[in-house]
């Protein structure tokens, strides 16, 4: 089983559904994603906000971030079930790249004992 990596799930949902209605659907997609094996550790709603362009004849969309820890395969499976969810009008998934500690920057004392 390879190491789970880091990734960020943006989900555009269809305005029309009460909040409730979109509360429920949020919730059914994170315990979607955690059924395939990943690990959800952060779900936000963003709420309504205006599109760029219409997307099915809709002016408006409820946003919704996922951040989740997964393998690669189950990202794309993921993926495929949004593509099938009509509820979904758009889905982006971008792999968050795992940050390394910076090392302290060497003080000017340091410098003059190396020279």
């Amino acid at each position: 089983m390879s190491a789970l990596r880091p990734y960020e799930i943006l989900v555009i949902v269809d305005p029309r559904p009460t909040d409730e209605e979109v509360a429920e659907l949020l919730t059914q997609l994170g315990e979607q994603v955690k059924s395939l094996g990943a690990e959800v550790t952060k779900m936000e709603n963003w709420g309504k906000r205006r599109l760029s362009y219409d997307i099915r004849k809709q002016r408006e969309g409820t946003y919704a971030v996922f951040d989740v820890s997964a393998e690669p395969a189950t990202v794309k499976e993921f993926e495929r079930q949004l593509r099938l969810n009509e509820s979904v009008l758009r889905f982006l998934s971008t792999r968050v790249p795992i940050r390394k500690k910076a090392r302290p920057a060497k003080t000017p004392e340091v410098l003059e004992e190396v020279v």
